[in-house]
């Protein structure tokens, strides 16, 4: 058991790793690379779950949506303009993101554990 959440922690920091390696590439390459770099977080989290399957350890619901979601949007953005879709704005998104950051981070009610 203890072996699982080590290799966990292991194959989250090195997912953290990635992101900030891929996002200071892309902050050196001009111009906007945004769509870039939405679509390879999304494979990094994907990647992460995957290596997760792998071990046999449990995935990442959350994470796995998120991943799936960002893959999604890197690819319509990068494809926007061959596939004819108009430009879109989503100015709620921050807030949402904000919403989503301050729920992990807030220590909620701990669950109870069921003795049996």
């Amino acid at each position: 058991m203890n072996d699982k959440k080590s290799l966990n922690r292991r194959y989250v920091t090195i997912a953290w790793g990635s992101l900030f390696l891929w996002l200071s590439i892309l902050m050196i390459v001009p111009g906007n690379q945004s769509p870039t770099f939405v679509l390879g977080a999304g494979i990094i989290l994907l990647g992460l779950n995957l290596a997760r399957l792998f071990s046999r350890i449990t995935v990442s619901p959350f994470s796995i949506i998120l991943g799936c979601l960002a893959c999604g949007l890197g690819l319509v953005a990068m494809f926007r303009t061959a596939l004819n879709i108009p430009p879109f704005e989503l100015p709620f998104l921050p807030s949402v993101l904000i919403v989503i950051g301050l729920y992990m981070l807030i220590p909620g009610p701990k669950k109870q554990e069921q003795h049996s």
